[in-house]
């Protein structure tokens, strides 16, 4: 698991929304978030982009055993690490939009570069 925010969450509700933050992100392009959250979430994707950048078996199925959705994992392969397959990295960015109007907290938007 990377990093250590704990994000007021337990060990397991932390993991199932990261899950689904990473899959979301992969699926849409973009999320808006907290801004502690998408560092979460940027390390978690650019670790599964270098991973699909090799397309093995073996890769495939440790992607589908994070990401909660097949057609995501196979857009993943297919579609985005091709596009990334000169780089080494900084394959996301963060863009600060300001504060939520509820709590103050710093709200961000991850998307794919």
């Amino acid at each position: 698991m990377p990093g250590t925010r704990k994000l007021g969450r337990s060990s397991a509700h932390r993991l199932a929304m990261l899950r689904a933050m990473v899959t979301f992100l992969f699926e849409k392009g973009k999320v808006e978030t907290t801004l502690q959250r998408a560092k979460e979430v940027r390390s978690l994707a650019e670790k599964f982009i270098t991973l699909a950048k090799v397309s093995t078996l073996h890769n495939k199925r440790l992607a589908l055993a994070f990401i909660t959705k097949e057609d995501v994992v196979s857009k993943l392969f297919n579609e985005i690490s091709p596009k990334y397959s000169d780089r080494s990295g900084g394959y996301t960015r963060i863009v600060n939009v300001g504060v939520r109007r509820g709590d103050s907290a710093k709200m961000a938007i991850i998307q794919l570069v």
